[in-house]
């Protein structure tokens, strides 16, 4: 049974998977979708948002099931083409989309280790892991080579208090 801090959490992980997604479509549409990381990893955030929402209409509770309203999915949409007609022009494009999916990365472990069911968690695991594979060809592309590289590690410090436990 989820609770209402969990609901949150995933509303917030899908609204950003969506937000990626629609910045992908914007910086990779005058080159007509020839930048695979930039395909692939619109895909992955794809899937988190599906898997997400799947869960969410699964709850038997009505407010729950909601989605996006429409003025959000609006606003969100006219908010990331701005943010990515701008990157474009100022050739800053992968930095812009590099400093979302880190959120996304965030969001998505978050999101991975707070939740109680097992299911979810798997799902979002299998997602997790597409998407770590992906992040070096993101960070390491040739023309990509002044950004700094993603962390992709989600293991704590070796003098993190709670490995005692």
């Amino acid at each position: 049974m989820m609770i209402d801090a969990e609901v949150a959490r995933l509303r917030k992980l899908r609204n950003r998977a969506l937000r990626v997604r629609a910045l992908a479509e914007v910086l990779n549409a005058d080159r007509l979708g020839t930048d695979r990381a930039i395909a692939l990893s619109a895909l992955i955030a794809w899937r988190v948002a599906r898997v997400v929402t799947g869960r969410l209409r699964a709850h038997p509770n009505l407010s729950y099931q909601q989605g996006p309203s429409r003025i959000r999915s609006w606003f969100d949409r006219a908010d990331v083409f701005l943010i990515g007609t701008t990157a474009r022009v100022a050739d800053r494009g992968a930095r812009v989309y590099t400093a979302e999916l880190q959120w996304l990365a965030r969001e998505l472990d978050d999101a991975r280790a707070l939740t109680r069911d097992q299911e979810l968690s798997d799902a979002l695991g299998r997602v997790q892991r597409q998407f770590r594979r992906l992040l070096p060809e993101l960070a390491g592309a040739p023309d990509r080579a002044a950004l700094p590289r993603l962390d992709t590690s989600s293991r704590p410090a070796p003098d993190w208090p709670y490995l005692a436990i």
